[in-house]
């Protein structure tokens, strides 16, 4: 299979590409605006392009991708490819299958959006842990990146666009209003201690709810690992909410030198977590809470397994599907479980009544 990287010298697609090149049976050709081939999102001429290289997939790592468009897939599309992306951008990933699933249905070809932590990861372990359940009315997500995990630029200002931005999310019941990193609370995870997690709008937010139809509350929190960096974006977040016209985003190079700077009073570890709450089928009540555990700066290659593991399974006519969808239901937890040992990561299991 032949397979075009868009962004693949960046922070992911660098790591998708090295993953994917070790299989001989792929030819993976890493394209970016800067480096041969050339290939930018952005160009007029971008669709004449990618068709020229003749992929049979196209992975989708150029964010970020909270005000991008559908170009990319697309193209992808126009060429006969598959299209795989790591789309983090709640409306993107949401919206991606009502846009592109005709187009994709008419040239027989997959398209999945978020093939990353979230939703991929993230609703693998839901689902799991589902299995235990006979009605579920809390999922609660974290996520706890270590101080001197590399980031990337891209990644800095997709998280930080939505910062004192309000978003829906369901609570009790009801679709109530956050706001992009604040809802500071204390959250703990197993083998890294307890951190503050400000709330964040991801694509999980619209997408469990709508998987889950009986579930109440959805949340999901980012936990930064000095406190004090965590404190200072509450602020900008809360300045910006009160309408100060703060473009965190823009300032995303030169926050992620400072944060590199204060990489000496981190450390290399990262943590995520995943709680769901509800009856057993003998409706007594129960919390399960999955904790992951990643050591080394090792945390970024979780964003990467999920369009790692889809392109294997594409290259090996295991998946039959086409059309246009949300990357939930296309991996379990057991296929991620190979490449979070091969990175030395740990998971566990907690349970308590809820």
């Amino acid at each position: 299979m032949r397979i075009v990287v868009l962004g693949g010298t960046g922070n992911f697609g660098a790591r998708i590409c090295r993953a994917l090149a070790a299989d001989p049976a792929l030819e993976v050709i890493p394209a970016s605006r800067h480096h041969a081939p050339q290939l930018d999102l952005a160009s007029p001429d971008f669709p004449g392009k990618l068709k020229r290289l003749a992929p049979q997939l196209l992975i989708h790592c150029a964010g970020p991708f909270q005000d991008q468009d559908y170009r990319a897939v697309e193209a992808a599309i126009a060429a006969g490819a598959h299209y795989l992306d790591l789309a983090d951008g709640r409306d993107f990933v949401a919206r991606f299958a009502a846009h592109a699933d005709a187009q994709a249905r008419a040239a027989k070809v997959l398209a999945i959006s978020g093939a990353s932590t979230l939703p991929a990861l993230s609703s693998a372990v839901v689902d799991d842990l589902a299995r235990r359940f006979g009605t579920i009315d809390e999922i609660r997500i974290a996520i706890a990146p270590g101080q001197r995990a590399p980031r990337g630029a891209a990644t800095i200002a997709g998280v930080f666009s939505y910062a004192g931005k309000p978003f829906k999310r369901l609570r009790e019941g009801l679709w109530s209003d956050a706001w992009g990193w604040q809802d500071l609370r204390r959250v703990r995870f197993s083998g890294v201690g307890t951190r503050l997690g400000g709330a964040c709008d991801v694509p999980d937010l619209e997408l469990l709810p709508a998987r889950y139809p009986g579930v109440r509350t959805v949340e999901f929190h980012a936990a930064l690992e000095l406190a004090v960096e965590q404190r200072a974006l509450w602020l900008a977040a809360g300045l910006r909410r009160v309408g100060l016209p703060l473009p965190i985003e823009r300032w995303a190079r030169p926050l992620d030198r400072l944060a590199s700077m204060l990489a000496v009073f981190g450390s290399e570890r990262g943590a995520m977590l995943v709680i769901v709450a509800g009856a057993r089928p003998d409706g007594s009540r129960a919390r399960l809470e999955w904790h992951l555990t990643a050591e080394a700066n090792h945390g970024p290659e979780i964003p990467c397994m999920a369009a790692i593991l889809l392109a294997r399974k594409l290259a090996r006519g295991e998946i039959a599907a086409r059309g246009a969808f949300a990357c939930m239901g296309f991996l379990t937890l057991a296929e991620f479980e190979p490449e979070l040992a091969r990175w030395q990561m740990t998971t566990a299991v907690e349970e308590y009544p809820a």
